[in-house]
């Protein structure tokens, strides 16, 4: 038979921990000298209450050394009370856990046989009823009373118990909000209910009592309904994909998402009706509209912010302006205007600069310098009256802009002298310290401190020739001028460009030359002064920078529908 050791002869080696408190990690370490953990409580955890811990002890003196030492006892103790505090606490919640686990898989079970069910509820329009007349949710304060039928998507949902739901409807004409009872809201569409999903109601609008509130004042009890594109839920939700946190970038990605939201959908709503009301003004005005083409071979603010196409194997480009073009419909049409793309390939990430935008262009026939601001004046001020004289767009710009004010007139005007006077007088410099000179082009950013200074509207006037472009009018006053304005808004910056034109043969043609130009591919713009020259002018304002005055928007990016700026043409 073996031989075999008494138990007592056993010699067991105790486990040892090394514990850092300052470089140990609790995550990584594995309680060795190269990985030690960081706190006692682990080195416990992780090996039980007999292990033999030593805790890193810096020198702290002159000669002593430092190096891992046993733990103390009352330390030991601490840390073996704290281990079972969190083990008696961790147990609790795996049995928290647990149960709740049990509850929601009893919801769940509840919840599949609800849906099982509900699926066995069919509605069915009551032949008895009124046929329902088809209306815009704008044309329901007309039809209160009636027995109508809504289509629209989801805006906003309100379970209220098992026998009743809210729904906000929206149709791009308003919002409804609709009355949803008993079996209506029983069945599997309407437990499955998503936002973003499409539905047509039956029913009747009544307005509402005093006290309640819904859009328009009323509500529509739905007697019948139907669900025509069921939303995802859940992770795919609408508010999971884009919300008012989500970074800019997410925004446009999922542009066509966030256009479903009031804002976005509001100032869209704004841009329309600004739009009608610059057709509205000019056509009071008795001016044409005209289409200019995009596609140019010639360009108008220099060649540097031009985007060059492929045209049939000849050089083309966007157009920067229309102006040239507008120009040459004076002879036949009279004054004139466009509203049209524009496009500058400017690599400006600023907030008021967009790659491709709405230019509203216009072009006058015998007029004065001083026609033209008054023009210009007159323009801006009667599109705001129009703008707000449509309800609709009115509420959407005092909600947006609730301090929004018109302008009073006349607008304030400034020669480009005084506002360089203006910049020094009021300690605004360039950013070395120094002050802007006369001849200098004044940047965006002291241009809009000076506008926002002043906080009312500047017709800036007299640009010095070498910084304005080649066809703008000299001062007969001071020739190294131009009858040129920009105007500045408070909070925005410039808005328009403008300027009276060269109408002298030979003027124009020292200017190609001053610039270098080639006359030869502006034969059509130059014949305007050969063929019974006049006396003319015109401005450009960008629609986007308009709106965003008026809704005091931190961005024009907001004022588009697919905002285009560098790096950005998708979707």
């Amino acid at each position: 038979m073996a031989d075999t050791l008494p138990v007592d002869s056993l010699s067991i080696a105790a486990v040892v921990a090394h514990v850092d408190e300052t470089k140990g990690s609790d995550e990584a370490g594995n309680g060795s000298i190269e990985a030690p953990y960081q706190s006692a409580v682990k080195a416990i955890q992780a090996h039980g209450e007999s292990v033999k811990i030593q805790v890193w002890k810096a020198a702290t003196a002159e000669g002593e050394t430092s190096g891992f030492v046993p733990i103390s006892g009352a330390a030991q103790k601490k840390a073996i009370k704290k281990v079972a505090e969190l083990e008696k606490k961790n147990k609790k919640l795996a049995e928290q856990a647990a149960e709740q686990a049990a509850k929601d898989q009893a919801a769940a079970e509840e919840r599949e046989r609800v849906l099982e069910a509900a699926k066995k509820v069919v509605l069915k329009e009551d032949p008895s009823l009124p046929i329902a007349t088809k209306i815009k949710i704008r044309n329901g304060v007309d039809n209160r009373g009636k027995r109508v039928k809504v289509s629209g998507w989801v805006h906003r949902l309100r379970v209220q118990g098992k026998n009743m739901m809210f729904v906000i409807l929206r149709d791009g004409t308003g919002y409804l909000q609709c009355v949803l009872t008993d079996n209506l809201c029983q069945t599997y569409d309407a437990l499955t209910l998503t936002l973003e999903s499409t539905i047509i109601v039956y029913g009747v609008i009544n307005e509402l009592p005093a006290g309640k509130t819904a859009p328009d004042n009323h509500e529509l009890t739905v007697d019948y309904w139907e669900c025509i594109g069921k939303a995802p839920g859940g992770d795919d939700a609408i508010s999971n994909k884009v919300n008012e946190n989500s970074d800019p970038s997410v925004k446009y990605d999922l542009r066509h998402l966030v256009l479903r939201e009031e804002r976005a959908s509001g100032i869209l709503k704004v841009r329309s009706q600004v739009l009608k009301a610059f057709r509205d003004h000019f056509d009071s005005r008795g001016f044409y509209e005209v289409t200019p083409p995009c596609m140019v071979q010639t360009s108008v603010e220099g060649g540097s912010t031009l985007f060059e196409l492929n045209y049939y194997n000849e050089k083309a480009y966007l157009t920067q302006s229309s102006q040239l073009y507008l120009e040459t419909c004076l002879p036949s049409l009279g004054d004139v205007y466009c509203l049209a793309e524009s496009f500058r390939a400017e690599k400006s990430h600023t907030r008021r600069h967009l790659s491709e935008y709405t230019h509203c262009e216009a072009e006058m026939a015998f007029i004065s310098f001083d026609d033209l601001l008054d023009q210009i004046e007159d323009m801006i001020c009667d599109v705001i009256d129009r703008t707000l004289a449509h309800k609709p767009t009115a509420d959407i710009v005092y909600k947006l802009n609730p301090d929004f004010k018109r302008p009073e007139r006349p607008f304030m005007r400034m020669d480009y002298s005084d506002a360089i006077k203006y910049l020094k007088d009021n300690d605004i410099k360039k950013e070395d310290g120094t002050f802007y000179e006369v001849g200098e082009d004044i940047p965006e950013a002291p241009e809009r401190a000076m506008t926002d200074k002043i906080n009312r509207p500047i017709l800036l006037c007299r640009f010095p020739a070498e910084i304005k472009a080649f066809y703008m009018k000299r001062c007969p006053e001071n020739r190294a001028l131009t009858e040129s304005v920009d105007v500045l808004m408070p909070g925005v910056g410039e808005i328009v460009g403008g300027s009276m034109r060269i109408s002298d043969l030979e003027e124009l043609m020292a200017a190609y030359k001053r610039e270098g130009l080639d006359p030869s591919p502006y034969y059509w713009f130059t014949d305007q002064r050969k063929f019974g020259t006049s006396e003319h002018g015109g401005f450009g304002l960008g629609i986007e920078r308009y709106i965003a005055w008026m809704l005091n928007l931190y961005t024009v990016r907001d004022t588009c529908l697919y905002p285009r700026f560098t790096g950005r043409a998708f979707p």
